[in-house]
């Protein structure tokens, strides 16, 4: 048989597999709320796609590691199944599903939970026209020994910066769950510093049009912007306490060289805290010198008005004289009657306008 023709009967012949045969599976598609699972031995991060369950069973066999799992948006049902994979505690899990949360940090066990606000600059053409310049959102990080889950709301809190960030520095990921808490945390109050610079920048236009010679600022515009200032505080102020007890040994979940870091996560919390607080008190001032200006401006309109009301009583009064219709009057037969009476009318109303011009009524 020819070479050829044993190339055709191979291709004919169909290859059927064995009882013990399977097909090779696929890797199962990520969830939508599940944005990223990822398990890091020694900061490196382990290959393929992983199940928050086959994740976590990986990181007991090794005996180290852990199991990094990002979340978004999940409603209850969803974030129920990862609860009862790491074990978190039901009122956690409650807090995280609700959301709205004030910035806060609690120990459940051997479970930590903290909550974070995030803040986002709206853009906009001027403060003065916007009706919104600061987004808020929120991030939540459940913290074990094994794991940590981070649980994000809102559209401009995502971690995946964060994350490749730190796989490009593995001695931070071999710290251990803490570092990744540690990281989120110092990313979120550097988005505070990045939204302080672009408000002041705001501020500093708001207060360069109210002290302008003809400005159209209306104190209502000033309290829009100190009501963006107030929801910056409520972010950023509550966030103190919690960083300040991780930052002094809270929980063993950190330890002593990530509570350096957050230290310094905490000195940068409370420069922007100052800064916000001065804010509010300069946009108070500019409230202040707002209504002020529109006072004086009150003021300078009613003296003007008052200034021509004067002028314009002269020839009233007058006319109202010799508009009685008696018949025994002076000057009214007389020829240069008219003449004279709007010569004095005249005269007396050139000298009250120069008089009111002097003093700057008019």
């Amino acid at each position: 048989m020819s070479a050829m023709s044993s190339l055709r009967a191979a291709s004919s012949r169909v290859i059927r597999p064995g009882p013990r045969t399977r097909p090779a599976l696929l890797p199962e598609p990520p969830s939508t709320y599940v944005v990223d699972c990822a398990v890091y031995v020694d900061g490196r991060r382990l290959p393929g796609h992983w199940r928050h369950t086959d994740a976590l069973a990986e990181v007991r066999r090794r005996g180290r590691g852990f199991v990094w799992i990002g979340l978004k948006d999940p409603d209850e049902q969803q974030i129920n199944g990862v609860a009862q994979t790491f074990g978190l505690h039901e009122l956690a899990v409650e807090d995280a599903v609700q959301g709205h949360q004030r910035p806060k940090l609690e120990l459940y066990d051997d479970t930590v939970f903290m909550v974070l606000k995030t803040l986002c600059y709206v853009a906009h053409e001027s403060p003065t026209t916007a009706n919104e310049i600061v987004n808020t959102g929120e991030l939540m990080a459940f913290l074990g020994q094994e794991f940590v889950v981070t649980v994000r709301r809102g559209q401009h809190s995502g971690l995946s910066s964060v994350r490749r960030n730190l796989e490009s520095t593995p001695e931070r990921l071999a710290m251990g769950p803490d570092a990744v808490l540690h990281a989120v945390a110092d990313y979120v109050v550097d988005s505070y510093l990045d939204v302080a610079d672009r408000v002041e920048e705001d501020i500093d236009q708001m207060e360069e049009l109210v002290f302008s010679t003809r400005s159209a600022v209306s104190a209502e515009q000033i309290y829009i912007l100190k009501h963006e200032i107030t929801e910056m505080r409520r972010a950023v102020v509550p966030l103190g306490t919690p960083l300040r007890r991780l930052a002094e040994g809270y929980t063993p979940l950190v330890n002593d060289e990530v509570r350096l870091y957050f230290r310094d996560v905490e000195d940068h919390l409370t420069a922007v805290a100052e800064r916000i607080n001065n804010y509010d008190e300069l946009l108070t001032s500019l409230v202040n010198a707002a209504l002020a200006k529109i006072t004086l401006q009150q003021n300078t309109d009613m003296r003007k008005i008052s200034a021509w009301v004067a002028i314009i009583a002269v020839p009233t009064m007058i006319a109202g004289i010799y508009g009685m219709n008696f018949e025994h009057m002076p000057e009214l037969r007389w020829t240069y009657g008219y003449p004279m009476v709007m010569s004095v009318i005249a005269v007396i109303c050139g000298g009250l306008y120069r008089v009111f011009r002097r003093n700057g009524w008019l």
